[in-house]
């Protein structure tokens, strides 16, 4: 929020000028289905570095970003923060009949997609944290006190869940290494022998590299092929693949990635463990979760938890439908809680990935490698990766 605000500050200031409140689109949306402007506390949170006690930040920091900002929050960021589940408003006219809906229903505030996947997976408790699998990787977590730790995304309160923190980590790319992966490298034999079994490369690579056990392969990788989102928050950082030789084959290297992805979630559970935000239980939704069994065996391994796989393909949308129940109440029947309404309407499968000890025993000297190229490559001691990538634009401009 408060970065795009400075941006149309700077490139269009006749448009900042012009503008009567900067929203978040979410909010937005509620204010058109229902004609009302409410902020919710999740993206004031996460995105507009809004404090549930010290509010928004202070005049005098932002005036030290830009003088004209100074007033920013009484302004142009004014109105009520409330928590999720608030009732927006009802449905206006206008906006049912566009919809096909009766006027009046119940609108709740706005949310955040990952978010409202909590509660979705029957989350509304401390010490579980909810993973939203696909192209990255959004971690969440509840807890019961405010806690700095290291790459944390923000620590919100009634972010998530009213009446708890809520804190959001993540890794920049998952799937989408994988779909790198595919794309880019396997080589021809490998699609043209999916392709003959009617499966995609994904199911063959998956099925390939399952009939290795940890450590057989001899490959390391970092997952840093879209940067690192936590716990070093750079950009800057790439991927690395270790242990490669001339009989390294595809599914070892796909195997790899995956575990690289496991690494990096393995590191976001520990800097919450280690800095009193305890993680009990792992959850998992989206995409991957329910195509990849591998991928999910790997994550109980690596990180030596238990993993309840969310039942729903469609998880945040139904954490939506939860808070909206919310907002409508129990005397129209919905809920006057989230988690009554978690209580009725959160599903997770019976099936859990629960770890192996022998593989656990092996990802634990396998994770001591890759914090070991973690910390070489991502802390400072050798910044190789943030070089090349200077020669290289500086080749491109040449």
């Amino acid at each position: 929020m408060l970065a795009k605000v400075w941006q149309i500050l700077n490139e269009a200031p006749d448009i900042y000028e012009k503008a009567d409140q900067f929203l978040e689109a979410t909010d937005w949306v509620t204010f058109r289905m229902t004609g009302n402007i409410l902020r919710n506390s999740c993206t004031a949170g996460y995105k507009a570095i809004w404090h549930k006690q010290d509010g928004y930040p202070s005049s005098s920091f932002l005036k030290t970003l830009d003088p004209r900002l100074e007033n920013l929050v009484e302004t142009k960021l004014r109105g009520d923060v409330v928590p999720l589940g608030t009732k927006a408003g009802g449905l206006t006219e206008e906006m049912a009949s566009i919809m096909g809906l009766v006027p009046g229903i119940a609108v709740a505030v706005g949310n955040v997609d990952a978010h409202a996947a909590v509660p979705g997976v029957g989350v509304v408790t401390s010490g579980k944290l909810v993973m939203a699998m696909g192209t990255s990787i959004c971690h969440l977590l509840l807890a019961d006190q405010e806690h700095v730790v290291e790459g944390m995304c923000g620590v919100v309160e009634d972010g998530i869940i009213p009446g708890y923190y809520g804190y959001e980590a993540g890794q920049s790319a998952v799937g989408d290494i994988f779909g790198w992966y595919v794309d880019e490298a396997v080589p021809a034999y490998v699609k043209e022998a999916a392709a003959q079994e009617g499966i995609n490369v994904h199911e063959w690579l998956e099925r390939q590299a399952a009939a290795y056990n940890p450590g057989e392969t001899g490959l390391l990788a970092l997952d840093w092929w879209n940067g690192n989102r936590s716990v070093l928050v750079d950009t800057d950082l790439t991927g690395l693949l270790v242990g490669c030789t001339l009989l390294t084959k595809p599914e070892e290297i796909y195997r790899a990635l995956l575990e690289a992805t496991a690494y990096g979630t393995r590191k976001i559970v520990d800097a919450f463990h280690s800095n009193g935000v305890r993680v009990d239980e792992l959850y998992a939704c989206g995409g991957l979760p329910q195509r990849n069994a591998l991928l999910m065996q790997i994550y109980a391994d690596v990180t030596n938890r238990e993993i309840k796989i969310a039942d729903s393909t469609q998880t945040p949308a139904l954490g939506a439908a939860m808070f909206g129940a919310v907002a409508a109440g129990s005397a129209n029947g919905g809920y006057d809680n989230i988690v009554d309404a978690a209580l009725k309407m959160a599903r997770v499968r019976k099936e859990t990935y629960k770890p192996i000890p022998e593989n656990v025993a092996v990802y634990e000297k396998l994770y001591q490698e890759y914090t070991l190229l973690h910390d070489y490559f991502g802390r400072g001691e050798n910044d190789v990766m943030k070089r090349l990538k200077v020669l290289k634009e500086q080749a491109r401009h040449a």
